[in-house]
């Protein structure tokens, strides 16, 4: 991925949420030998942040709909990516993780959150 081919905020974007991921992935060891009490805060955020993420990965894509049951959605890039800057600025640190699931805009997990 270069920024000169997909713009500069959608590399920037890309690599927030890959280091973010990486990190969490580094994490886990930790989360699983002392669990996530022993985290510090920052790392606590890295982690609930990650989840949203990953959760949010799982956009319902028209190509999934026969497998997974849920209609799929076409979510213009710049919407996309505007929804994982969000997440990763910790703008919807306050919703619970499984609004982010089968969501696709950022203001599906937002409406979703207040049916949790």
């Amino acid at each position: 991925m270069a920024p000169e081919i997909v713009g500069e905020e959608h590399y920037n974007v890309a690599q927030g949420v890959k280091q973010l991921l990486a990190r969490y992935n580094e994490l886990q060891d930790i989360i699983a030998i002392l669990g996530m009490d022993e985290l510090s805060e920052d790392d606590k955020l890295i982690v609930s942040r990650a989840r949203k993420i990953q959760r949010f990965l799982s956009q319902p894509f028209h190509v999934a709909e026969q497998f997974n049951g849920f209609p799929g959605k076409y979510v213009p890039v710049k919407d996309t990516i505007r929804s994982f800057r969000e997440v990763l600025d910790g703008k919807h640190d306050d919703l619970p993780e499984a609004a982010f699931l089968f969501v696709g805009a950022i203001e599906e997990a937002v409406e979703k959150a207040k049916t949790l």
